[in-house]
């Protein structure tokens, strides 16, 4: 027999042992210990207990699975917004499979939304309503589930979930210097001045709970002239997934360019710039993720000689 019960003090070795024994797939961290979950997870100022739900085996007394759900933040990443319910991991053991209890576990994680005020449920971590666990799985970005975790679209397809957006990964190897040359971009580094800071001069609340954990750097494109932005971009160190892969990996996020200055091949100046940047620091690859329909976004990685290395997918759910 199951039963359920909800987090305790005692259980982040329970949760430690769950990731590393569930077969995550390519994009979950390993080797790490309780320490990167106390990190990233249960000393976020908005955990609660009642979000995170564990599947007991009576016999053995042991957590066999779990499900945790958490909120995205409001429009200025100041507070939650409880309307934006998420089921950001949800894990059973191989053993357990096939038997009702991730159903179970994902059933008591949409009533403990619900109970808080969720209108909808998305399932899987992505862009903004990522409250726990960047850094530890899926990409340069959260990007939901990834197709490397096979078992996950057929999982929630069957509860009745929808596919809601779909992202792609790239990688690529930087340690050498064989970046492509466009002729274009000559002029534009005559004219253009780098800057780089800690933080986004826009850094909020909810940016320093996430992104602000990790070393990170922004790096800004702007014209010598004056002091109008061309382009942005953030890199942090993805130092989890990083010791699993075995080679040194920072992701990009956050990639923007102004509307008047698209189309101007300044995003692919900076992306150029910041390649150059992490090779002198010895980084060996550079991640970063732009969602499929995003044809400029998709075409600049491809362009730039980026491999792609998985996909992700949100799903959601009107209660």
């Amino acid at each position: 027999m199951i039963h359920y019960r909800s987090f305790r003090n005692s259980d982040p070795p329970n949760v430690l042992r769950l990731w590393h024994e569930a077969e995550l797939g390519r994009g979950a961290a390993l080797g790490f210990n309780c320490d990167a979950l106390d990190l990233l997870v249960f000393s976020e100022p908005y955990f609660k207990s009642d979000g995170l739900i564990f599947a007991i085996d009576d016999e053995t007394h042991q957590p066999v699975g779990y499900v945790h759900a958490g909120f995205g933040p409001n429009g200025t990443g100041t507070e939650l917004d409880f309307t934006q319910g998420v089921i950001c991991v949800v894990m059973v053991l191989p053993a357990y499979r096939r038997k009702g209890i991730g159903s179970e576990l994902v059933k008591r994680a949409e009533a403990y939304l619900q109970s808080k005020g969720t209108t909808q449920i998305q399932a899987g971590e992505s862009g903004q309503r990522s409250p726990f666990y960047l850094g530890l799985y899926g990409g340069s970005d959260a990007v939901g589930f990834l197709e490397s975790d096979a078992a996950a679209k057929p999982f929630f397809t069957k509860l009745g979930y929808t596919v809601s957006q779909r992202h792609l990964l790239f990688r690529r190897e930087i340690s050498q210097k064989n970046d492509p040359f466009d002729p274009r971009l000559v002029p534009i580094r005559r004219r253009v001045q780098l800057g780089m800071m800690d933080q986004p001069e826009a850094a909020n609340w909810w940016w320093m709970t996430r992104t602000g954990r990790f070393d990170s750097i922004s790096f800004i494109l702007a014209q010598q002239t004056a002091p109008e932005l061309l382009a942005r971009a953030t890199v942090w160190g993805m130092d989890f997934q990083s010791a699993s892969w075995r080679h040194r990996t920072v992701g990009l996020q956050d990639l923007f360019v102004p509307v008047p200055e698209r189309r101007k091949a300044y995003a692919k100046t900076l992306v150029l710039e910041v390649m150059r940047q992490m090779r002198e620091q010895l980084i060996t690859h550079l991640d970063l993720s732009a969602p499929e329909n995003d044809v400029p976004a998709v075409n600049l990685c491809n362009k730039l000689g980026f491999t792609p290395l998985d996909a992700g997918e949100t799903f959601t759910r009107t209660p």
